[in-house]
Order: C-alpha cells, then structure tokens, then sequence
C-alpha cells in the first residue's frame, strides 16, 4: 500500500469511531489525549504463566505500549500507534513476544497507555506559521507590516497557454532571477540606511521573478522571448537608484503601500526678488515674434478655405489609409465606425515607447568605432527588435495645417475693449489619439507669475479614442467617468484622502469639444497677452489657435543644435504628465532672479560681463545692440 500523501487529513473519518484501521487517511478527533493526559498512569497487569490470572480491562480506546527492561527490549516489533485491543489479545501479544529462554518468574511485564501530545494550535489567519526569512523579513520598515512570501521554487509557473516550451521558460527565469540577485546583493553590502528593508529574502527574490517571468508570458505571449531578454539586459545595467524604484514597484503591488520618497516631495516656490508688475514688464519683454517659423510648425496665418476643402478631398481619396505614428506601419481608419464596428485595422501596435538616444561621441571612436544608437525604453540597440510596447490599436497624428483646418478651422485671439490688458497666462495641454488624429483632450491655464489656476478642463474629442496617451498625458478613463459638466458644483470640494493613504484629486469639469475650451482660454486673453508655454505650437495646433504674443520656452532656451530639435521639460512620471504641474513649471523657467527695473528700464543682475547674459535671456544674440527700452 502507498503512503498517504495527507490530502485528506482535515476531513473527518466517514466510519468515526467505528473506524478499525491503524493507520487511516482521515481524521479523527483527539478527544480523549486530554482524558489520556490526566489519567496518565495505567493499572498495573501482571502478565505472568498462569493462565488463571486474568487481566484488569484497559481504559476505553486507550493505546498500548509494552514497557520491559531497558535490557530485554523483547517488545520493540509492537507499534505504539496501534489502536487498543481487548485485553485477551494483548495478552497474547506479550506472550508471544517473550523471548523462548525467559524465565517463568521473571519481572512482570507493565503495560500502560500512551499519553499523546497535543499539537500547538494552528497560526491565525495571515500570519506564517514559520518565521520570515531574511533580513527584509526579520526587520520591516517602522509602521509596515511583515512581509511573507510564499516559498516558491524556481520553475516557471503553469499557464494555460505558454509561449515557450517549459526548458526555454526555465532558462530565462534562471538569467531573470540571476540578474535580480545581483542587484539586490549590491545592495546587501551597502551600510544599513533608510533602504535597508528593501533588502530582499531568497524567497522574495524568487517571488519577484517569477512574477515578473508571469506577467510577461501572459501579456506579450507572441513576442515574449524579445520582451524577456530585453528586460535581462536592462537589469544587467541598472544602476542602484532604479533598482530600488523597481523594488518598491514590486513591494507597493505585492504586499503593502509604500508612501513617495522625499524626493518627491511638492518643491519649494521659487522667488525672483521681483514685485509682480516689474516680473511681467520683464514677460512683454520676452515674447517671440513667430513669423518666419512657420516651417517648425508655428501657425501665423489660418488657412484659406479653398485649401481647407483640397484637405478635406484628399482625405476622402485616400480612403482612411494612414501612417502610425508609432510603429510606422499602414492601417486604415474609419472616423464614425465601419459597418462592422471597427474604427481600425491592421490589429495590434508592436512598438519603442522611448525615442532613440545616440551615445555622445569619443576620442577613441576611430578605432573602437562609435557605440550603436539605442531605445531609453529598453535599452535595445536601434533596428534589432520591432519594439518592447503593444498597444490595442494603431494610432497616427495630423501635422498640416490645412488638414488641421479641415477638422477645426483657426482661430485669431479676439480683442475684447471692454476688459482691458490682461496679465499674462500659462498654457498648457495633453493629447491623446482618436480616429481624427492626436486630439486636445486636456488644457490648463494659470496666472504668471503667481502660479495659480485659472481653467483646468478635460476635453471630450470629436473623434473616436483610440488611445489617450496615458503614458504622457496623464488622462486615464476614469478621469472621464468621474468628470462633471463645466460650471456644475461637484458634490464635495477639494481633495479628500483614501483609506490606502493616499489624497485622492476633486474631479475635473468637462467640455464637450476643443472648440468649447479654446472659448475659455479665450475668455482670459488678449490679442498682447503674453501666452506662456513649452514647445506651444503643440499647443495652440491642439486648441486651433493664433496667437501674436507668445514666449515659447523652446525658443527662450534653444537646442545648441538650433530648431527642429527642442529641449525636454523633463516632467512626468508613472501616471504621466499633469498638465497643471507643466503650466507651472513653464512658468517659472520665464522667470529669473535679480533683474531690476529702473526708469522703465529692465537693468540685468550685476557682475553680467558686457551684459551678454541679459541679451540672451532676452533672445537676442550677445551681438546685438539693446534698444534703450531694455
């Protein structure tokens, strides 16, 4: 008969106390080991020759065991988890198992019954019944819990359809976990700190692994060798500071919630030294004549309508066929849906969420040769990989201006007498892909140089969504579902705080086009209102807009490179940008410390050599000659 393997020793006997089997695979209550242990001394029986002696029955279901002297040891064959038998039989039984040359007075032989330990009762619920291993375990951080992985070996967990054939799997789990170990022992060495608990036991190390191994099986099943190997070789050059991000990644989503760091507390206002009148003399001063820009996509003049309708044509003859803006491939879109419901083709987008970056050049590059261009995303070299991202759908974005037009006609800033010059505004928007292009689906405006809101509004898009971009416009679905109509009171005001900790933002109103928010920003400018922002053609395109005073931060700070390449604002995390934030952090790259205005003259800080600074601040050329204006 095969061992029981304990599968059913929580479910009770069927037979109960009826059960005859020594060694049965249910369970059976314990009822009487307590009894056993009070009573722990059994009558003594003299099992002797003379079968006229007759022994005392036993205690009802006690069990037997032969004691002899320590040095007959004639009784070791009887198991002592035998149940009880009558008192005949374990006569017999000691009979038979006396030794042929014992002698007929020899010391009478005891039995007595068995005292049964009683098992430690079982751990409460959630906690381990062992305690935790490794040094993250044995000393979490103040005010977390512990934390308990599973112990899991490393073999790659069972999914009903696996990409790969179990030894490929194995394999790549190994480097995957190897690479892991690595970091995280890097990390072990480091003197205790504030970082010490993300320290990780062998078994979290594991559970990391083959969660990581898991998601990416599932969810990126056709290209998950590429995915898989990627994701090693990044690992392999991570550097500390993002590991720990990725652990804490991993911690926030397994086991408890880690609040933000300090670093990414709210920063610090900024302050110039300026009264706010001198601030926005020194704004008027800044603003960018646009004209002679049109070919890096500043909008000066709206296009006639004649061209609005060859826009409008071309559209119809191409038949949907467009370029995807991230993948490049071709697919066809169908504004208003197909007939079958579809609003694309051409299924799902393989593709590089980072942009390409291209090693700085060396000395030694002449002989070594220079290194391979390669994706921030996933650290790829370029051209090797079809990309580490899928999304749902294919998505493009619409760059001419007539066709632009042919959506949503421009408009110019109208001038408004009676309201009189307006201080100038921070602008900024978030776009996300429909089935009519990269759409406005967000706009926020704030005072300059104060910083504080003036409309912040989700935008509903004339198109289908496709995509909203999340990544990098920091809209989610669920911004849109918790959204109330523009000029509604929401039921409460201002943030309240979740039972994670976490504060949880008022919902955002809502418009129901572009053309309803570019009204509003209307509303709060005039034709000479400084109108602040980064790279904010993107901007004014989105809202179709023309605007004549403009300081672009692109321009106030140009590439070393000069344009079509832009310096980037260096915003956004990983619930993307927040276009608020990106208003406000515009705003302050216009402002600058220790400028004066003296006889409305705009005097640059002191130890300035030749003024060269202040005529660059100014977006002149150090070579040009200052107007007696400033």
């Amino acid at each position: 008969m095969f061992p029981p393997l304990g599968l059913f020793k929580d479910i009770p006997c069927p037979q109960g106390e009826q059960c005859s089997l020594l060694t049965c695979i249910f369970s059976h209550p314990s009822t009487n080991s307590t009894g056993d242990q009070k009573n722990t001394t059994a009558p003594e029986v003299h099992a002797t020759h003379d079968p006229s002696i007759q022994d005392p029955p036993p205690p009802k279901k006690a069990k037997l065991q032969v004691a002899a002297e320590p040095s007959k040891g004639a009784l070791e064959s009887l198991p002592s988890s035998s149940r009880s038998q009558p008192t005949s039989q374990a006569s017999s039984l000691a009979s038979a198992a006396r030794k042929p040359s014992q002698a007929t007075d020899q010391k009478p032989v005891r039995l007595q019954t068995v005292t049964k330990k009683v098992s430690p009762p079982p751990p409460k619920s959630g906690l381990a019944s062992n305690p935790p291993d490794g040094p993250s375990a044995e000393k979490p951080k103040a005010g977390f819990p512990p934390r308990h992985a599973p112990r899991e070996s490393l073999n790659p967990r069972m999914l009903t359809k696996s990409p790969a054939s179990h030894g490929v799997r194995l394999a790549i789990l190994t480097k995957l976990h190897a690479a892991m170990s690595s970091l995280n022992n890097n990390m072990a060495k480091q003197k205790e700190g504030p970082e010490k608990y993300l320290v990780l036991s062998p078994n979290e190390l594991i559970t990391m692994a083959l969660d990581e191994e898991e998601s990416v099986a599932k969810d990126n099943a056709s290209i998950y060798s590429n995915v898989i190997k990627l994701r090693i070789v990044k690992l392999s050059k991570m550097n500390q500071e993002d590991w720990v991000k990725e652990v804490k990644a991993h911690l926030n989503q397994r086991y408890y919630k880690i609040p933000p760091s300090r670093s990414e507390q709210k920063p610090k206002t900024l302050t110039t030294g300026l009264s706010v009148p001198e601030e926005i003399a020194l704004a008027k001063k800044l603003v960018k004549p646009l004209e002679g820009l049109e070919q890096f996509g500043y909008v000066t003049k709206a296009p006639t309508n004649e061209e609005v309708e060859n826009a409008r044509k071309g559209v119809i003859e191409s038949k949907g066929w467009e370029k995807c803006d991230r993948c490049g491939g071709r697919f066809q879109v169908f504004p208003g849906r197909r007939e079958d419901g579809s609003l694309t083709t051409g299924g799902t987008c393989t593709y590089h969420s980072g942009k390409p970056v291209y090693p700085p050049r060396k000395p030694t590059d002449h002989i070594t040769g220079p290194r391979e261009a390669y994706f921030s995303c996933c650290n790829e070299t370029l051209g090797t990989s079809p990309g580490c991202t899928k999304g749902q759908t294919h998505v493009y974005k619409v760059s001419e201006t007539k066709r632009l037009a042919s959506i949503l006609q421009f408009e110019r800033t109208p001038a408004q007498p009676g309201k009189g010059s307006q201080p100038p505004v921070c602008f900024d928007c978030e776009m996300g892909y429909t089935t009519l292009g990269l759409e406005l689906i967000r706009m926020t405006a704030v005072s300059w140089p104060e910083g504080k809101p003036l409309v912040d509004v989700l935008v509903r898009p004339m198109g289908e969504v496709l995509d909203l971009n999340s990544r990098f416009s920091g809209v989610f679905p669920e911004h849109y579902t918790d959204a109330i109509p523009y000029g509604t009171t929401p039921p409460k005001t201002g943030s309240s705080t979740r039972e994670d900790g976490e504060i949880e933002p008022a919902p955002l109103h809502v418009v129901e086009s572009p053309a309803a928010a570019r009204a509003l920003l209307f509303q709060l400018i005039q034709p000479d209102t400084p109108l602040i922002g980064h790279a904010i053609d993107n901007d004014l395109n989105a809202c179709r807009i023309i605007h004549p005073a403009v300081i672009d931060t692109v321009l106030l700070y140009p590439h070393p490179r000069g344009l079509p390449i832009r310096t980037s604002l260096k915003m956004g995390g990983d619930r993307g940008h927040d276009s608020k934030e990106d208003a406000v952090a515009t705003g302050d790259l216009v402002r600058s410390k220790g400028w004066v205005l003296q006889d409305d003259r705009l005097v640059p800080p002191r130890g300035t050599p030749d003024d060269a600074a202040g005529d660059m601040r100014l977006g002149r050329g150090a070579g040009q000659k200052r107007t007696s204006s400033g």
